[in-house]
């Protein structure tokens, strides 16, 4: 693949320590949010009555409105300087952004994505024809609605990240008659996404969060067998990668902040890959040109702290996802604490945040837990961090 960032277009460093000297103030908080949030009952009887062809879509969107609103208030209630819209106009964190790019169709598969025990519904996306943006881009809209709620906190975009248009199907899910290259096909990429960053900042976005859950995916053997299966040469993945994204994010206005998600896979409360970061660390933390990496920490498939020494000190920062999404019990607070220490050997603890590992709803059905619940964990995110962090 032929290098996308040209020499002026490397990771500006300045930028980001004058983003990180006022990080109490500035995205990504102390207390963090990975985005989704469990769907209300009214909520999904709305979406099942428009699909089912019962209402037209001014309802359904009456319904997003009025439960997006009300979620919004309750994250500010909570203390939370970030707010998202819980992805409510989703049914999945990737596939419904995905879809709507130029030369993307989505489709019904064969079947669904496995996770350890369950199984999606069989839904998945390929390339047909020439990647782009489209302006009219309903997720625009979205973020716009949700920057119009919001009181004081900052609104919170949260998206795809590119990698996950090529990971899972690669090769056979990319028309060869319109990408005969694959270099060819990332480049495409690379530019459909800088045009993604440009138009979301236009339209007032000043946080963007990338979804990723294949840097996760290229720490797992098993992962990587399957990707070789399916003709990847997996070793050169995550330098391709790396350059997709910093082509898509060179040059971005310093008042745009963008973090990454990495995941293991966030599904009914199951997941999918474990391996710890050490295989992509350095290439993740010390060559990708986000702001800050959301890590998901909360069990032993993320491995140790260890890798943290890569993140570059002072530049950027890493938000510990130690408070799992998966289950309503709150951990105890001195054991988080604990384990914010015990990462603070790896890297300054002015470099680390606190988040939940994932959202609560990675797809509309959701995890095994209560709104509640959910609601105590985000509480619990942010009197964690005020302690940890109280001089902020």
């Amino acid at each position: 693949m032929p290098r996308l960032a040209r020499q002026s277009e490397r990771p500006n460093h300045r930028a980001q320590e004058s983003r990180i000297a006022m990080s109490q103030y500035q995205p990504p908080f102390r207390a963090d949010t990975v985005g989704s949030l469990l769907r209300s009952e009214e909520l999904k009887q709305a979406r099942r009555r428009f699909h089912d062809g019962e209402t037209d879509y001014a309802a359904l969107r009456a319904v997003e409105d009025s439960e997006i609103r009300r979620v919004v208030a309750k994250q500010e209630a909570l203390g939370l300087k970030a707010v998202t819209d819980g992805e409510f106009r989703r049914a999945w964190w990737h596939f419904d952004f995905l879809e709507d790019l130029k030369g993307v169709e989505g489709y019904n598969a064969e079947q669904g994505i496995q996770f350890q025990g369950r199984q999606t519904q069989a839904r998945a996306v390929r390339v047909t024809d020439k990647l782009g943006f489209d302006p009219a881009h309903p997720m625009l809209d979205h973020f716009r609605f949700l920057a119009g709620t919001v009181d004081k906190a900052t609104p919170k975009m949260t998206l795809p990240s590119p990698s996950v248009l090529h990971f899972r199907g690669g090769r056979r899910n990319i028309d060869s008659s319109v990408y005969p290259s694959l270099d060819a096909f990332f480049a495409d990429l690379a530019d459909t996404y800088r045009d993604v960053v440009a138009h979301f900042h236009a339209a007032g976005c000043r946080y963007l969060q990338l979804d990723d859950t294949v840097w996760a995916y290229l720490c797992s053997d098993k992962e990587l067998a399957a990707a070789r299966e399916r003709g990847e040469d997996a070793d050169r993945l995550q330098h391709i990668y790396a350059e997709v994204l910093n082509h898509a994010l060179a040059g971005r206005p310093d008042d745009l902040h963008v973090s990454l998600h990495v995941c293991r896979g966030n599904f009914r409360s199951t997941w999918i890959s474990e391996g710890g970061y050490e295989p992509v660390a350095e290439t993740l933390l010390g060559r990708v040109d986000v702001d800050a990496y959301f890590l998901e920490y909360d069990t032993e498939r993320a491995g140790g702290f260890e890798p943290l020494r890569f993140l570059p000190e002072g530049h950027k920062q890493a938000v510990l996802g130690l408070i799992t999404s998966k289950s309503g019990e709150l951990e105890p607070a001195d054991t988080v604490s604990a384990r914010i220490a015990e990462a603070s050997r790896h890297a300054p603890l002015s470099q680390l945040c606190l988040s939940p590992q994932c959202g609560f709803a990675s797809t509309e059905e959701g995890n095994l837990l209560s709104e509640a619940q959910q609601w105590d964990k985000l509480r619990h995110v942010v009197d964690i961090a005020n302690a940890v962090w109280q001089d902020d």
